[in-house]
């Protein structure tokens, strides 16, 4: 009955999935017990070892003794569950480890979720299972769950999940009952359950492989809060989205907590962005909603993958059709142009109204031979990569005639199929034809091309080249570390953080620091005109808010009068800032303004930014983040993803710009933010792109230093 322990598996969690005799302590005579309900489950699951039931009055349940305690029961038992008062855990674990169980489900609640004395009761109990070795899931869970082993160790009511291939792990148990039940409505069934509850040890990374090494298992969904660990997370996901996908539901999309941060970077970098970049790095696909995630899942797990986004629609009425198109160019599907071998075939199938464009309308009076007829010619066509069939009631034939013909044909293709069945009553017999063949079917053209998407995506990160992170330069990183040994944390001094983007071959304009408008005189004529004049000052970070920054100064004297005005608007505006005086640096060709930062994230570590620069980018918001270091693949995604990245290629009278300069300097920013993981902040605002092949040079650059460092995976 064990699994296979494949490379990646901890074989301590073996017990939950395979076990080979089971504990339910706390079980109950009463039928209106959670204990009851447990021991009711496990025994009408079929589970195939031996179930042990514990309760301290002894007698019997369900024709089975009750052992007074742990300590009592026969072998093999190798996994308790207990049910049973908070406060009597820890002596009941106790027993448990003394009996040499080494896994125990808690789900009783009473802990962490209700407050400092529920806490302090769960780190006692995580003691004393590290004492023995023992590998706790829970507390506050609803357990483990398998239609396949057949094992169902959780207290829900039945009747349980169908047995079906996609597997689903929550941190929440309320949503656990509530997805059983809508997944049988819906007509699909689950293969695992998992609920993680308060995860004192065991958590959502450590299940990941053994759910995914389950042969019953085709698709992993997720209903996650958080991570317990996300460097973590994100190396065990990559792993296992290689062999299954993986679909998550991240929740808590806007909570209000946010670190203090004086960057743009660090304004934007907050938790829903970390978790798009790592879910990207991972190949987790991210749903926004429940329905959403299970709609793809269904897909993932019974349709072949596309080889493109080309995608065809046939239908019997016109109007859903234009939805149809509509809802896949949304999705980043495209319709595709037949050829004229496809449009003398469909001819030859359907009378002369009906369109032979895509979408396919067949007119209502389309017979349920023409659809399959159809669809066969569509699959068959070259230029087709996916299809999506339409199906309202049909005026003068049943939608389960129409499903029972079209069956056959999807289950012969290698390309995927999905169904738009519109309507409710009358199309209840296609709807139970389509779920018994496994075709995935929608109730509205909008979730069949949502879906369709999801297959698409998949299978191109499948095709993705698996390329190497940023190469580390340990030349740069050397001067870094030189640069940075001696700082004190806060914000670097602005020779000092533009050093640090030269180390790190990021081009930098020459700058030269007056303290005097005597200074500034001297300096402008060494430097040539026009020049950049900026407020020189470790307390102000955003120049331009205060008027820090003058432009196109022409002369020396113009320079000396630049350099009073702007230490007079630093007075006036920052009365408490320390002045050092004014930068000078020279007027550069123009260009196109980008911005590029790096913050530390407390979960993901570093996540690089790029995106539209200037005053307005927490307005325009047009930005995308990475983990750093970033490969070559996910620093060009950044850019595509991104008005400013599309741009730079030209549009209308501007230009093409140095593009290949801005991937390369993205790049090196994220090996130097992921080099120190005590830079807490840094951020190139703007960064100047220059014509094609001329490069580019970081106009305006500020970094924070803590010396608080983030722990490494």
């Amino acid at each position: 009955m064990a699994i296979s322990n494949n490379a990646g598996i901890d074989p301590s969690l073996t017990p939950f999935f395979a076990p080979q005799g089971i504990a339910v302590i706390g079980a109950s005579r009463h039928p209106d017990k959670l204990g009851y309900g447990l021991a009711r489950n496990l025994i009408q699951s079929n589970f195939q070892g031996v179930i042990h039931f514990v309760n301290p009055r002894g007698g019997s349940l369900m024709g089975r003794p009750m052992y007074t305690s742990i300590v009592e029961v026969p072998d093999p038992v190798d996994l308790a569950v207990l049910l049973v008062p908070a406060q009597a855990v820890p002596r009941i674990l106790i027993d448990c480890g003394e009996r040499g169980l080494r896994a125990a489900i808690i789900a009783s609640g009473g802990f962490r979720e209700t407050g400092a004395e529920g806490a302090a009761l769960e780190d006692e109990c995580l003691e004393i299972a590290s004492r023995y070795q023992m590998r706790l899931l829970g507390p506050n869970c609803i357990g483990v769950l398998d239609t396949h082993l057949p094992l169902d160790a959780t207290f829900l009511p039945p009747p349980g999940p169908l047995p079906g291939d996609v597997a689903f792990i929550s941190h929440s148990g309320a949503i656990c009952a509530a997805v059983i039940d809508w997944a049988r409505g819906q007509g699909f069934g689950l293969s695992r359950l998992v609920s993680l509850g308060n995860q004192a040890d065991v958590n959502e990374t450590d299940v990941l492989a053994p759910v995914a090494a389950d042969p019953f298992t085709r698709v992993l969904t997720l209903y996650l809060e958080g991570v317990s660990n996300g460097r973590r997370f994100v190396a065990e996901a990559s792993q296992v989205a290689l062999k299954k996908p993986i679909i998550a539901l991240k929740v808590g999309r806007f909570s209000s907590g946010r670190r203090a941060v004086a960057s743009h970077t660090g304004a934007l970098a907050g938790q829903e962005n970390a978790f798009n970049a790592a879910f990207r790095r991972a190949g987790v696909i991210r749903a926004d909603t429940s329905e959403e995630m299970f709609d793809w899942a269904r897909a993932l797990a019974w349709c072949p993958l596309p080889a493109g986004r080309a995608m065809a629609v046939l239908t019997n009425a016109g109007g859903p059709g234009v939805t149809a198109a509509d809802a896949l160019e949304v999705n980043g599907l495209h319709l595709c142009d037949f050829s004229p071998e496809t449009r003398t075939a469909l001819q030859a199938l359907l009378p002369p109204a009906a369109s032979l464009n895509n979408p396919v309308d067949m007119l209502a009076s389309a017979t349920p031979e023409q659809y399959a007829a159809c669809l066969q010619v569509l699959l068959q066509a070259p230029e087709v990569h996916g299809v999506l069939v339409i199906l309202p009631p049909p005026p003068m034939h049943t939608a389960g005639a129409v499903a029972k013909k079209l069956i056959p044909v999807i289950h012969e293709s290698a390309k995927p199929v999905v169904i738009a069945l519109m309507g409710e009553r009358l199309i209840q017999e296609a709807v139970e034809h389509f779920r018994a063949a496994r075709v995935p079917e929608y109730r509205f053209p909008e979730r069949a091309a949502s879906a369709l998407a999801i297959l698409a995506e998949r299978a191109e990160f499948l095709r993705r080249e698996r390329q190497h992170l940023a190469p580390a330069n340990p030349a740069a990183q050397a001067a870094g570390a030189a640069l940075l040994r001696d700082q004190p944390s806060g914000w670097l001094p602005a020779e000092a953080t533009l050093k640090l983007l030269e180390a790190y071959s990021i081009p930098t304009p020459r700058t030269i620091l007056a303290a005097t408008p005597q200074q500034a005189f001297s300096q402008a004529e060494q430097l040539g005109f026009p020049l950049a004049m900026k407020i020189a000052s470790p307390d102000i970070q955003h120049k331009s808010d205060i008027g820090g920054v003058l432009l196109d100064i022409n002369s020396p004297e113009a320079a000396a009068r630049a350099f009073t005005e702007l230490m007079e608007r630093a007075r006036v505006s920052q009365p408490g800032a320390r002045l050092l005086g004014v930068h000078l640096q020279p007027m550069l060709p123009a260009g196109q303004d980008v911005i590029l930062g790096a913050v530390q994230d407390a979960q993901f570590g570093p996540l690089v930014m790029f995106g539209s620069g200037g005053i307005e980018v927490e307005g325009l918001k047009d930005v995308a983040f990475g983990l750093a270091p970033l490969t070559v693949e996910e620093a060009q995604h950044m850019l595509a993803s991104t008005w400013a990245g599309r741009k730079l290629g030209g549009y209308r009278s501007l230009p093409p710009a140095d593009g290949e300069a801005v991937l390369q300097a993205l790049l090196h920013l994220s090996r130097l933010a992921s080099d120190f993981p005590a830079l807490h902040e840094i951020e190139i605002n703007p960064l100047r792109v220059l014509g094609k092949g001329q490069g580019v040079v970081a106009l305006d650059v500020r970094a924070r230093l803590s010396k608080v460092s983030l722990s490494q995976p």
